[in-house]
């Protein structure tokens, strides 16, 4: 079965509707049922866009995203510096 993609904003709007109706009483399964999804995902997922707006998930995902790029960058230059540094000493 092919799964969802959602935007952080339709995932927030779930996350709400579900505590809605968890807070009405429906048990985690049904509510996870009525979302369409795994109870497992959706605890993790209320755990981690507690309070979150939509604004705020979007800038978090661009700041992984920038985060990630700066790792690749660190990675690269920490390898020419070592293969610089094993050149300038003569052991290649």
């Amino acid at each position: 079965m092919k799964r969802k993609r959602r935007t952080p904003e339709q995932v927030i709007a779930l996350l709400r509707d579900a505590e809605a109706d968890l807070a009405a009483g429906l048990s985690v399964e049904q509510v996870c049922k009525k979302i369409e999804s795994a109870s497992r995902r959706t605890s993790a997922g209320r755990a981690s866009t507690a309070g979150a707006k939509g604004n705020t998930m979007k800038r978090l995902k661009q700041l992984e995203a920038e985060n990630k790029q700066l790792k690749k960058a660190v990675a690269d230059l920490t390898l020419e510096k070592q293969a610089l540094k094993d050149i300038a000493e003569g052991n290649f």
